[in-house]
């Protein structure tokens, strides 16, 4: 726009607004989010950052900081410094990684780790000292460099030294891990002190003398926290039906006023601000036309039914119609201020070729992503997001992930065609793939019945379509066919094998459908015999017996000698003749047990058998070939294991039988042994999915000369580009099938047996495949000068072609004999003879380049001691980069290996890339090495990654008139595809826009926005402002000082309307907010001065887990769980719910201690397993580390003790101690007579007339008893004001409080709307807000007034129900036209019983755990919660629905009043009375209360005198209730749940 247009356009607008007008400030709405913590240093972030990428990173880093001439420290500037962090941080990273880095700094995402470390420096004791910096030694904290040293030299030889506990994410200096001595440096990098403490102890780590661990500590921290972002923030508009605001004023809040002064930044999509540092001049009337704009823009204006129903497709039109750069703004403003945007959307026509190409697209959307119009989906590289559950702190991690993985691709050469199809293999094995498993079509298994073709089975249904029927959950199908096959492996003389033989016996006698097989493992030594070994006179009886008589007959000889032993212990000779001696004669004894016995078959088939499977110990036990785990073969676990192995095969046949794989016709053993998961040897070196690890491939190549000085993954990556590694391949193949998917690197030393071993069965692999090549990687054992076939084979790679090098190695090694003479110099190697090869003239150039082979040797044997970290003379098998070993000593790795390991790796990944990979093999002969490089680094890369989403493809025809398309900034650069579907108008919108544009100014992306519009709409679709705190990277103000960091800002609202703000945090944050004094729940703007601000704070990290009895499956209800530290072993302390066994604990970044509470739940069960905790090896508590903003989801199994399996956690007689017990109140200890006799009352309120109201209730109560009282408030939703006023109250009036807290579950269905929340929160979750000592509570609604003694309700007998509600009065005639209980559903469902409203209930908390009450109303509200339209009022709607199931005490009729309901005569007997909302009258609370309750006024005088009292008193301290001028922290004085 030039100036002279502006100057018109602007003057005509200001006419038509007035220039007398008085002017209007324009209001705003600002909130924001602070950690609890004190802001940590960017430096610490950016190394535990570098730290995840790669370790050797974060140890370069912590050396480049610590080489800088001036300290960071002294760099005052915070700009200056953060550029210097960064310029630091991209000498190791790539200018990608460097914008994803700086996004991370700006979420603050590794606060929390820097922050636990920090915790874990205090609970060591570290603020007791004086030190700023500190190292731990063998247990002590030393502060003094010269300390330090004295006490390593003093330690490094002693094996007793104590050593300090290390986690797994602790970050050791490379090389050191394996250190005896570990010494943990506690310090601020960046420091003066940091540097010299880093020096010293890295060169003990290089010298092997330490293991060198690094812990963050700062110990003088800025007072200023962490500011939080990430998170979203809503004004919702709210229904003024029924009048619901304080009518007290609220003194401003001044000390904000700064923050809120700046000037918006854009209004109506005019930047004023910009406009008046262009246009100088025009000052006056620019800020003319900015306050036209304010006063045109912020008010509301209704429409018409007819208005609202295109305001979806206009949207959409208005912006496709935008330019492409401005597209997203326009997106994101349209559905953050919907309602303000939603007039001027009328005026907008919509094109039929958009409604077309939307319903096309829509249909698409539907068949094949199962999305319905107004869903919202986000994917990034074809992974699909919800964005109501997803936070950017996962979204983040996800795409670091990717990026890694992409410019790996990328910088190895797989072009961008490719490396989308590549990404988006999933080379996992889900929960749903068949364990391996080996054939057991073996001589060797001695079965012991036949199901096909024994008697006991003929009763028996021989047809597979049996597996068809429906049965009861759990039961076994009786098919009369070989379906489940149970084998043990085993020396039946050992102690472990009593169980599995004595409950293999009890399956055959109680028909269980299994065909039980042995195979007896004992010494294979045919001289020893049954009178020398009881497992072989174990395996000479039994065989005599099935001779004899049958299988079974010999089996259960072997269990009746069992029962004979009466200790704990393996079978003896003796044992055996004992009971041999029963049934035959001595003579006999000898013919089967001694020397020439007829009985002693077997031996060797066992011993064969178990070589071939690749068994490392026994026993084992195989179902239909698949190995069930060690930890379950005892006679606890065994037979629900094999029992869960059966359930779990069922429903592979049940597929196979129903798709007509599996027929009757077919032999069952066959079929199940031709599967693909079937191997012909299981070798857990190859199948364990555990232990896995990965070469870094990803390095940069540097000079040879410089080797030995390189990191780790840069000398992988000059070993694979300096010929210093070299390949065997077969003979030349045809073109296009020479490029090998798989490449071995064999770590051997040749001078060995066992080394020429590994390489000759790793040749005779490849020779009989066309998929492998080999590498040689030496690892001589000793440094001697002669390493003859070690320089024969460097010698044969590196001048011979790999086909002519096969041939020549294959020939020496296959003659073990001559191989052994060679390698020891007692064979001339001139003297071997093989066709086509020049032997001699191949001696005469190793001769001569003597010293360059004895260099490479020199550079393999630093190879593997650096970066394989194996011992020299150590063998490994290195398969596409993952490490396979090193090997035992006395372990084999033969040809069955190498071809379980191909098998396995086609499996798993080979077949899938080479199908992606085959029509771009290249064809030039001397690229094809090369390429094979390529494709195993590509395996190495995609297959180490963790792979837990599944992809998709957006599969839409049309993207011409409604799809938003920005391409990425470089398309030579890897490149992310993200493709958002979304209606403009919904909730998804308000969320995806600012996540879409941060997305696309920190990555290299190509964004399609799929818009998903709802073809007609039948309300406003959108009733909400919104905002998302999100920034691309830490801002910085004029003075180069960091700024205070991200703000939700709500500029322009409209200033009439009630507006109720709501927070959108991540699951797993528990937010509250600390600082406002405005009604946050009834905010408006025209009842305040400059604006509404409002702060939060993040009080606590969530913990959540899943508990269960490991025995029954069940979850342990009651059961409590506690989170502490070595200091303070409890912190929190929690129960665990029946509904998936949940339970949650609250956190704060730190090493936490998991422990069952002291008590009853401790005296009955133990924790036997836990998953997803950070418990180190060898410590006997549960440790959990709190290290994330992400959430952290644990599981515990637990048992009860031996002589405590009948005695139950919820028994009435439960006499409860500890921490429920011992929570003190603020004034004074209680008794158990005083738990008794208290009175717990229960409510909650949000807004400041509710908490008005609920003073006024709590001084009812208390003015009508003489029993002590606890009240119990839910702490989700309570103001600061309230909060800092309970404490003087309490005092004043002699009460105890407490207030408790839940965050609602993930996995319970998610409420809203703000009042639906709370109306969950008074009935869903009383099973677990309150501790095991609270035995009844009381249930009283803040707008309530108590006329009598709550005692007389506490005490009433409620009959056997575990909750009694009053019902609704009915006496009031004129309001029968709003008795919804009298007609319809509820008249049918209620079948004559009253309806009860929840605004009073008193609860017997003790039958309500034990009848499951809880979780009976959550599963009912799971269910009826997923229709809108049910549970209108959820509070009163779900206990009266679940009346028949969950028995309500009706209690008389006096104990609610409310004038709605109840005529007038009948007040005068009320003992409390409620303001029920009047649907006649819609009479305001305020004026309600003041015209029914004649006292009501009394009281609220009353404690507006203890209000004016405490300011009064208080100002001098710095305490201002009304205001927000709150410095001692008095509401924490109490204890939280």
């Amino acid at each position: 726009m030039n100036f002279v247009a502006l100057t018109a356009f602007v003057y005509c607008l200001v006419l038509g607004a007035g220039t007398t007008a008085k002017e209007k400030k324009s209001k705003s709405v600002t909130t924001l989010i602070d950690a609890k913590w004190e802001i940590t240093p960017l430096v610490l972030e950016v190394a535990e950052y570098l730290a995840d990428e790669n370790v050797a990173y974060m140890w370069e880093f912590i050396d480049s900081i610590c080489g800088m001439d001036l300290p960071l420290s002294d760099i005052k500037m915070d700009k200056t410094r953060h550029e210097t962090i960064l310029s630091k941080a991209a000498e190791l990273v790539t200018p990608s990684q460097i914008s994803v880095l700086k996004l991370a700094l700006a979420l603050h995402t590794y606060s929390p780790k820097v922050e636990m470390y920090t915790q874990m420096a205090m609970e060591r004791g570290l603020l007791s000292t004086d030190c700023s910096i500190a190292a731990d030694v063998a247990g002590n904290l030393v502060c003094n460099l010269e300390d330090v040293e004295r006490a390593i030299s003093d330690n490094k030889q002693n094996e007793n030294v104590v050593q300090p506990e290390i986690f797994d994410l602790v970050h050791h200096y490379p090389s050191s891990e394996n250190n005896s001595l570990t010494v943990i440096l506690y310090g601020e990098l960046g420091t003066t002190d940091f540097k010299k403490f880093h020096e010293v102890l890295k060169r003990y780590a290089l010298s092997g003398e330490i293991d060198y661990v690094v812990r963050h500590f700062v110990k003088d921290r800025p007072e200023r926290k962490v500011r939080l972002s990430g998170y979203g923030v809503e004004l919702q508009i709210k229904s003024t039906e029924y009048k619901a605001q304080d009518d007290t004023k609220v003194r401003g809040d001044s000390s904000d006023s700064g923050e809120q002064e700046d000037e918006e930044e854009e209004i109506e999509g005019f930047n004023i601000s910009k406009l008046k540092n262009l246009y100088p001049d025009m000052k006056e009337n620019l800020e003319k036309f900015r306050q036209h704009l304010v006063e045109s823009s912020s008010e509301l204006a209704p429409l018409k039914v007819w208005q609202v129903q295109e305001l979806s497709l206009q949207a959409a039109e208005r912006i496709m119609a935008a330019p492409r750069e401005e597209a997203l703004k326009v997106l994101t403003h349209t559905a953050q201020n919907f309602p303000l945007q939603a007039r001027s959307l009328v005026r907008t026509i919509v094109r039929d070729e958009l409604k077309q190409e939307i319903k096309e697209n829509q249909d698409i959307f539907a068949s094949s992503l199962n999305l319905q119009p107004s869903d919202t989906a986000l994917f990034l590289n074809g992974m699909f997001f919800d964005l109501d559950i997803v936070d950017v702190i996962s979204l983040l991690e996800v795409v670091r992930q990717e990026l890694r993985v992409m410019e790996g691709l990328h910088k190895i050469g797989v072009p961008a065609t490719q490396m989308g199809s590549l990404l988006g293999l999933d080379f996992s094995r889900t929960s749903s793939s068949p364990e391996f498993a080996i054939d057991i079509r073996d001589s060797a298994v001695t079965w012991v019945n036949d199901i096909e073709q024994d008697k006991q089975y003929r009763r028996w249904s021989d047809t597979l379509m049996e597996l068809l029927r429906p049965t009861f959950p759990g039961m076994l199908r009786s098919v009369r066919r070989n379906l489940y096959h149970l084998v043990i492996i085993t020396d039946p003389a050992k102690r472990e094998a009593q169980p599995l033989l004595k409950l293999a016996e009890s399956f055959y006698l109680h028909p269980a459908p299994l065909r039980i097989g042995l195979v007896f493992a004992v010494n294979p030594d045919s001289k020893v015999t049954g009178l020398e070994d009881a497992g072989v006179a174990l395996l000479n009886a039994f065989n005599y017996m099935m001779e004899t008589k049958d299988a079974y007959h010999g089996l259960a000889f072997i269990t009746d000698v069992y029962a004979a032993v009466k200790e704990d212990r393996d079978v003896t000779v003796e044992d055996v003749v004992k009971a041999l001696s029963a049934k035959v004669s001595s003579t006999e004894v000898d013919e089967i047990l001694g020397e020439d016995t007829a009985y002693d078959t077997g031996r060797k088939l066992a011993k064969d058998f178990v070589s071939r499977s690749g068994f490392r110990t026994l026993p084992q036990v195989l179902m239909n070939g698949i190995p069930l785990p060690e930890k379950v073969l005892n006679s606890n676990d065994f037979d629900e294991a094999v029992l869960n192995e059966i359930m779990s095969q069922s429903a592979i046949f049940q597929k196979a039988v129903y798709k007509g794989e599996l027929t009757d016709a077919d032999n069952t053993l066959d079929f199940i042994m031709n599967q693909p998961h079937v191997m012909p040897r299981l070798n857990e070196r190859v199948l364990g999915q555990d232990s896995k690890s990965y070469l870094d491939m990803m390095g940069t190549a540097r000079s040879v000369d410089s080797f030995e000085t390189l990191s780790p993954r840069d000398k992988t990556a000059t070993l694979l580009s300096s010929g210093l590694l070299r390949y065997f391949s077969h003979k030349q193949m045809d073109r296009g099938k020479a490029l090998h998917i798989l490449s071995y690197w064999v770590v051997v030393d040749l001078q060995t047996a066992k080394g020429r071993q590994l390489l000759l069965s790793a040749l005779e692999q490849m020779q009989s495949s066309g998929n492998i090549r080999v590498g040689l990687l030496l690892n001589p054992e000793t440094d001697a000068t002669e390493q003859h076939l070690n320089m024969l084979a460097m010698t044969a790679l590196r001048v011979l072609k790999p086909p002519q090098a096969t041939k020549l190695m294959s020939s020496i090694l296959t003659d073990e004999q001559s191989a052994q003479a060679i390698a020891a110099g007692q064979k001339d190697i001139s003297d071997i003879n093989v066709a086509g090869i020049d032997v001699p003239e191949l001696v005469a150039t190793m001769k001569k380049d003597r010293a360059i082979y004895q260099r490479e040797l020199a550079l393999h044997n630093d190879f593997c001691k650096t970066v394989l970290k194996i011992s020299s003379g150590a063998r490994a098998v290195i398969a596409n980069g993952q490490m396979v070993g090193p090997f035992e000593t006395d372990e084999d790795f033969i040809s069955d290996d190498f071809s379980l390991l191909e098998r396995y790796s086609m499996n798993s990944y080979g077949e899938k890339i080479m199908e992606v990979l085959k029509e771009n093999v290249l064809t030039e002969e001397e690229d094809l090495i090369e390429n094979s490089d390529v494709l195993m680094q590509a395996v190495g890369l995609l297959v180490s990654r963790q792979q837990t989403r599944s992809r998709f493809d957006i599969p839409v025809k049309r993207e011409l008139y409604s799809v938003l398309k920005l391409p990425p900034r470089s398309a030579s650069e890897p490149v992310f595809e993200i493709a958002v579907v979304v209606d403009p108008v919904s909730r998804g919108a308000q969320k995806v826009g600012p996540i879409l544009s941060i997305l696309y100014e920190v990555l290299n992306c190509n964004i399609k926005v799929y818009l998903n519009c709802v073809e007609k709409n039948s309300d406003m679709p959108l009733k909400s402002f919104y905002r998302f705190v999100l920034e691309p990277e830490i801002q910085f103000g004029p003075d180069g000082q960091m700024s205070a960091g991200p703000i939700a800002r709500f500029n322009n609202m409209p200033t009439s309307v009630l507006l109720t703000q709501n927070m959108h945090v991540p699951e797993n944050w528990l937010v509250e907010v600390v600082r406002s004094p405005y009604d946050l729940d009834n905010i408006r703007l025209d009842d305040v001065g400059s604006g509404v601000h409002s702060e939060f704070e993040l009080e606590y990290l969530l913990l959540e887990g899943h508990c269960f009895d490991a025995i029954l499956g069940n979850p342990p209800r009651g059961l409590q769980i506690t989170l502490g530290t070595e200091t303070q072993p409890v912190a929190v302390d929690t129960i665990v719910m029946a509904n998936l066994g949940y339970f949650q604990l609250k956190a704060n970044p730190g090493a936490w201690i998991l422990r069952l509470r002291q008590g009853r739940s401790a005296d009955i069960f133990d924790i036997v397993s836990h998953e997803g905790t950070d418990t180190p090896a060898d410590s006997e508590d549960i440790k959990v580390l709190i290290s994330s903003f992400r959430s952290h989801v644990i599981k515990l199994k637990v048992s009860k003790k031996p002589g405590k399996q009948h005695m139950d956690l919820l028994a009435e007689d439960d006499q409860n101690s500890g921490i429920w017990n011992s929570i003190t109140s603020t004034f004074g200890s209680k008794s158990d007579d005083e738990v008794e006799d208290k009175l717990n009352i229960f409510s909650l309120a949000s807004g400041h007339l509710y908490e008005r109201f609920l003073r006024i209730m709590m001084l009812s109560v208390l003015k009508h008893t003489k029993t002590p009282v606890k009240f119990w408030f839910l702490k989700n939703y309570l103001s600061p004001t309230f909060k800092d006023f309970l404490p003087h109250m309490a005092r004043e009036y002699g009460f105890e409080y407490e207030l408790v807290q839940y965050k609602w579950p993930r996995w319970l269905h998610q409420q809203t709307e703000k009042q639906r929340i709370i109306w969950g929160y008074k009935i869903l979750f009383l099973d677990v807000l309150f501790p095991l000592d609270v035995k009844k509570i009381i249930f009283v609604d803040a707008d309530q007034v108590v006329r009598a003694d709550m005692r007389e309700l506490q005490q009433l007998d409620l009959g056997g129900a575990p909750y009694g509600y009053t019902p609704f009065c009915e006496s009031r005639r004129e309001m029968d036209g709003f008795r919804f209980w009298k007609q319809g559903y509820w008249r049918n469902h209620l079948q004559g019983r009253r309806y009860h409203i929840s605004a009073l209930y008193v609860v017997d908390l003790r039958r309500f755990r034990r009848i499951a009450a809880g979780d009976r109303l959550r599963g009912q509200y799971q269910a009826l919660s997923q229709d809108p339209n049910s549970l209108s009022n959820l509070d009163q709607d779900l206990p009266n629905n679940m009346i028949h199931q969950v028995a309500i005490k009706s209690l008389p009729q006096e104990w609610l009043w409310c004038e709605t309901w109840c005529d007038d005569d009948s007040k005068k007997y009320a003992k409390t009375i409620d303001l029920c909302n009047n649907p006649l009258t819609k009479e305001a609370k305020l004026t309600a209360a003041n015209r029914i309750i004649s006292e009501w006024k009394e009281y609220d005088e009353e404690i507006k005198k203890l209000q004016k009292k405490i300011d009064e008193t208080h100002t001098e301290e710095g305490i201002n209730i009304e205001g927000v001028r709150i410095e001692p922290n008095l509401h924490s004085v109490h204890s939280e749940l």
